[in-house]
């Protein structure tokens, strides 16, 4: 049983400066909610309730985020809207939430390589802090059924066109089922001729604990970094690895034009404002068409 996840959420957020120079990536907000509260949310939606987050410098306000804030609340309880204060102590109550800091930016694997004493000799699900699943099924619980299965590292993918498949990691190997397949290989943005598959990598895993063991014996590879598909081609000639496409669709908040993309998206599911804010876009295609 999957019992701890661990969240990278360690970058600097470059792409999205200035507006990241004071505040982290992973806060910044679909419609009214963080993005990381909604990887949170994913995580306690698969079953788990102990998630360990990794931060770095200028993230105080992810922990700031999900502790108690008394004042706030204290104010809420005089304003008597009951429904936004239980919101907000849901918040510090959702999880047993952890932090610890990456001392310096060497990579996703080395990120992941601090969880190692706090997840101990157990599988982990691993959702990173910038992209956001939408799907019926959670996607950390589509990976832990598909772990329960084969109890194997299980990395999670997605189709992306043929001509984008340089933008991502890759896998390839042999199909078990229509979403699952044994993996031979791992390339990181292959050109379209050496790419094994259409397979992208999307950003959640189940990893087991003999991944510390392979980061630890990984060079530093794309941008003088630790990067965990390198590790994870490693831990491949010890053990059987399994991709699983998800269902549902990832959201990548890394970059400006996806997260415009979501906040839209998202903004229609809103009950609340889903038909004004359409009819508001409707006008807005019409003037520029």
């Amino acid at each position: 049983m999957i019992k701890k996840a661990v969240i990278p959420a360690a970058g600097l957020g470059t792409r999205f400066l200035p507006a990241t120079k004071a505040q982290p990536k992973e806060m910044l907000p679909i419609i009214d909610t963080p993005t990381i509260q909604y990887v949170v949310q994913e995580a306690v939606d698969s079953g788990i309730e102990d998630i360990l987050i990794i931060t770095g410098k200028g993230k105080r306000s992810i922990e700031d985020h999900f502790d108690r804030n008394y004042e706030l609340e204290t104010r809420l309880e005089e304003k008597e809207d009951e429904a936004l204060l239980l919101e907000m102590r849901r918040l510090s109550d959702m999880a047993d939430i952890h932090f610890v800091r990456q001392k310096e930016l060497n990579g996703l694997g080395d990120a992941i390589y601090y969880a190692r004493h706090h997840v101990g000799n157990e599988p982990f699900a691993v959702l990173l802090g910038d992209t956001i699943m939408d799907s019926v099924i959670p996607v950390t619980q589509q990976l832990i059924d598909t772990y329960d299965q084969y109890r194997g590292t299980v990395i999670a993918v997605e189709e992306v066109p043929a001509d984008k498949v340089n933008r991502y990691g890759i896998v390839g190997g042999t199909a078990l089922s229509d979403s699952i397949m044994e993996l031979s290989t791992l390339v990181e943005k292959p050109s379209i001729k050496a790419a094994p598959s259409n397979l992208a990598i999307a950003g959640r895993y189940i990893l087991t604990p003999d991944i510390f063991a392979a980061i630890e014996q990984t060079a530093k590879g794309k941008n003088n970094e630790i990067q965990l598909t390198d590790a994870m081609l490693l831990l491949l000639k010890r053990e059987n690895l399994y991709s699983h496409r998800i269902e549902g669709k990832r959201h990548d908040i890394g970059n400006k034009l996806d997260f415009l993309k979501t906040t839209v998206e998202f903004a229609l599911k809103r009950k609340e404002f889903s038909a004004p804010f359409l009819a508001f876009l409707k006008e807005i295609v019409a003037t520029h068409s």
